[in-house]
């Protein structure tokens, strides 16, 4: 299996078979799979992809419980993958199908781990690109990314690095942070980014909102130790404040004020909390990154066309001489 191209569902039965449809053409000459996952769609998609998985052999199926987030409906689909390439793409023909061998091509000639798709000019609403704007800058700060690299969903992993990235048991998987965990060795590649053909955009301020406190405190202590940096400059200055205050004491032989007095004791102690709490923070921060128990999603019902338990033994058996 060449590559696998895993498909996030949600809301999109008029636009999912048709997508399926037009994969088969653009991919035939290539050995190839469709996962399909659906997110807890609240319209007929569930039925369609299951149509879908019976009518085309290259289609695997996963229905979860209920709608847990793209992200994690992207981590299942790459628990599933058989390719040694994996494409990651859009439900809605935003991402043209005939656009996955560019990302093909661009790994296997550059032999890089990672191709993320640049768009020559992106077709989504001003409120999504504003947001995909700030996710960017912040990414950058927070994942050390190149400044001019676009994160965007339209993507190719090399087997190897989904590998190491589903090792990933969080509640908040987030696939660019844990890429940057895995690899640098990433490419890019210029293609077309068309119309959304059907519905509106599932972008909104809430789930814009959720991906931000993601990517703040799930991929990155930086805020904290920003918070102890802080603290320590709050020391700093009450201890630099004291003696201004100790030297104009020595000079004029005038007493502080009580005000200038009290103001040192909050700044000294507010320096000294904030800087604890940055330490603990820390610790846990990262706790809570390791421990916590939520599930990424729960599968509902499966629909493949290959005896997933030989494909197991296959994968994760060692052969004996």
């Amino acid at each position: 299996m060449l590559l696998s191209v895993v498909i996030p569902v949600y809301n999109s039965e008029r636009t999912i078979a048709p997508l399926v449809e037009c994969l088969t053409v653009e991919l035939a000459a290539y050995p190839f799979e469709i996962v399909l996952v659906n997110d807890g769609s609240r319209d007929a998609s569930e039925q369609i992809c299951d149509v879908l998985a019976s009518t085309y052999e290259e289609v695997q199926f996963i229905s979860l419980r209920k709608n847990f987030g793209e992200f994690q409906a992207v981590m299942c689909g790459l628990n599933h993958i058989r390719g040694q390439y994996c494409v990651i793409i859009d439900d809605d023909f935003q991402n043209p199908p005939q656009e996955i061998i560019k990302l093909l091509r661009t790994a296997q000639q550059g032999n890089y781990d990672v191709v993320y798709s640049q768009y020559e000019k992106k077709k989504h609403a001003r409120f999504r690109n504003l947001g995909s704007w700030l996710v960017n800058r912040l990414t950058t700060w927070l994942l050390k990314k190149p400044s001019d690299l676009y994160l965007s969903s339209f993507k190719l992993l090399r087997r190897e690095v989904v590998q190491e990235i589903t090792q990933y048991r969080g509640p908040y998987p987030y696939l660019d942070g844990l890429i940057f965990r895995v690899t640098r060795n990433v490419g890019r590649v210029v293609v077309q980014h068309e119309q959304r053909q059907e519905g509106g955009s599932n972008y909104t301020l809430k789930r814009l909102v959720s991906l931000f406190l993601t990517v703040i405190f799930g991929y990155s202590v930086q805020p904290l130790r920003l918070l102890t940096v802080l603290g320590m400059g709050l020391i700093g200055l009450s201890v630099l404040a004291g003696l201004a205050e100790i030297v104009g004491l020595l000079l004029t032989r005038h007493l502080p004020k009580t005000d200038h007095l009290i103001w040192l004791t909050v700044c000294l102690t507010g320096g000294i909390q904030l800087f604890g709490m940055g330490l603990l923070g820390e610790y846990v921060g990262r706790l809570f990154m390791m421990q916590s128990g939520l599930p990424q999603y729960i599968v509902k019902s499966e629909h493949f066309n290959y005896d997933r338990e030989s494909e197991r033994v296959r994968k994760y058996v060692p052969s004996r001489a």
